[in-house]
């Protein structure tokens, strides 16, 4: 074989390469990222809309009767509703340690210090007000 042919048949050999990987690549995504959401009923969705979804997905998967999928979706219902109370409770006793320790916080700090660290933790307060899901009520 001559070395042009050689050079030519490299180049092809890598070409190949690159063009198998980029495919792989591709579907490899598509694959791993539908699989992973297929699960999954939508974020945007409310919570009455994501139980019936799961309730949806549950019937269809398990081939339930009219009977028990009213009673998985009381299920659902029932355990939303105690995760949301824990929840709740859970961020009323997480916002009492906060306000403590900002509490403690301001017995030590100087007339001149105070108002920036008020507005640090208005700051503080906006971005997280900014980040917590609002859920329709």
């Amino acid at each position: 074989m001559s070395p042009d042919t050689r050079q030519k048949a490299g180049l092809w050999l890598a070409v190949v390469f690159a063009l198998g990987l980029a495919i792989g690549v591709v579907f490899g995504y598509n694959f791993a990222h539908k699989s992973f959401a297929a699960g999954r009923p939508p974020a945007n969705l409310s919570e009455p809309e994501r139980r019936a979804a799961r309730v949806a997905d549950l019937t269809r998967e398990l081939q339930l009767t009219p009977e028990q999928s009213q009673k998985v979706d009381s299920v659902l219902h029932q355990a939303h509703d105690e995760m949301k109370a824990i929840h709740e409770k859970s961020d009323a006793d997480i916002d009492a340690v906060r306000q403590k320790a900002r509490s403690q916080m301001r017995t030590f700090l100087t007339p001149d210090q105070l108002p920036k660290y008020e507005a640090f933790v208005k700051k503080l307060d906006q971005e997280r007000k900014k980040q917590q899901p609002q859920s329709p009520k």
